[in-house]
């Protein structure tokens, strides 16, 4: 489903430094049951989404935007199964055009949608 990139570039011990990582996900388990309080922490996000953008800002950049508009947050553990709702490891910028098509399938994952049930192939990554 996903091939998260994580690159960095900055300082350490006062010397130039960079590095990275990469996160494939590619298959889904959801199982995790609905909540009762949807609409009180989809609240706590909307509360915090400010703060939380520039937290993010001072440890891995400006929140990225396309044409003037933040990015959405997409929490890669949604809300409506009890996702956190504020976690800086739960939130992930996502192009708004990327983050619908990734909200879209997350009905059929939770329906356990036989191809969320499998594991992908795999194939190496490349830039």
């Amino acid at each position: 489903m996903a091939d998260i990139k994580g690159d960095w570039t900055g300082r350490f011990l006062g010397l130039p430094a960079e590095g990275g990582t990469r996160l494939a996900v590619t298959h889904c388990c959801c199982d995790y049951p609905t909540v009762s309080n949807a609409e009180e922490i989809r609240r706590q996000w909307d509360n915090v989404r400010k703060t939380f953008r520039r937290t993010w800002a001072e440890e891995l950049g400006e929140w990225p935007q396309t044409a003037g508009r933040n990015w959405p947050g997409h929490h890669i553990h949604d809300l409506l199964h009890g996702g956190h709702p504020t976690a800086q490891s739960n939130v992930l910028p996502l192009p708004e055009e990327v983050h619908k098509v990734v909200n879209d399938a997350y009905p059929a994952c939770y329906a356990r949608d036989p191809r969320w049930l499998s594991i992908g192939s795999v194939k190496p990554y490349v830039d």
